[in-house]
């Protein structure tokens, strides 16, 4: 049987009496793109800040490529291969969108004392020339050397999930990639999201609120409401069940 790309089993955490996950479990396939959605505070970010070691949980397992990561601190499971963006952008504002793409080539550095001595840069030119690549794949040679904080929200949002790919990761946590953005962004960003499967090779897990969209891109979705999953499978399917019905729109 074929390992999953990531595998949650019973997750739940609280927050001071108040449930943020009930047990929650599912299954991410290798290079599949699934969809969390849910009202506010129903527990997707929560979900992601469980995977990446942020928080950890009061019970239950998360399994990416047949290990346990849970309970690992973040910089240990991006070295696994898992990398995210954020809902609300952390990026380093007074650095350029080159430097805070070559962050996220961090992971992939390595120590090597008898290059520092020789000062031999043929490592960092190797991690530049991957970084220039992301730039002409998000179309941010116009931004390049520009700080981050004088850049437009839409090329904010762009460097931020550069900076996550300059991570190579075998997971993708793209946490409301349309948040804040106009119309036009929204569907440029969308397709990006479709090219970033077919050149990288990678799993995507995506939180999103706007149903239209992520239908378009989600091969399967799963609804979450007070933490807990209320329903799985396709986007055509999520979205006809009563109980998404009832936790967008309310009763009647």
């Amino acid at each position: 049987m074929a390992v999953k790309l990531l595998s949650v089993n019973s997750l739940a955490i609280s927050f001071g009496g108040i449930r943020a996950l009930g047990g929650i479990d599912f299954e991410l396939e290798d290079q599949e793109i699934l969809a969390i959605i849910g009202p506010n505070g129903s527990g997707k970010t929560t979900l992601i800040n469980c995977i990446t070691g942020i928080y950890s949980p009061d019970r239950g397992q998360v399994i990416f490529e047949g290990e346990s990561i849970a309970g690992l601190s973040p910089d240990l499971v991006a070295q696994r291969g898992i990398a995210r963006t954020f809902q609300n952008i952390r990026l380093f504002n007074n650095m350029t969108v080159l430097d805070n793409l070559m962050l996220g080539r961090h992971v992939k550095f390595r120590k090597n004392p008898f290059h520092a001595v020789l000062r031999i840069r043929k490592e960092e030119l190797v991690h530049r020339e991957r970084v220039e690549e992301l730039i002409d794949f998000l179309d941010l040679h116009a931004y390049r050397k520009m700080r981050v904080v004088d850049c437009p929200y839409g090329v904010q949002k762009s460097v931020e999930l550069g900076r996550a790919l300059a991570m190579e990761p075998g997971l993708l946590l793209i946490d409301e990639p349309f948040a804040g953005l106009t119309s036009e962004e929204k569907e440029e960003t969308a397709y990006r999201i479709t090219e970033i499967r077919g050149k990288y090779k990678t799993g995507i897990l995506l939180i999103e609120h706007d149903l239209r969209l992520v239908s378009k891109l989600a091969d399967r979705m799963i609804a979450l409401n007070y933490g807990l999953k209320i329903a799985e499978g396709s986007p055509q399917e999520v979205q006809r069940n009563p109980g998404v019905i009832s936790a967008y729109l309310g009763n009647e």
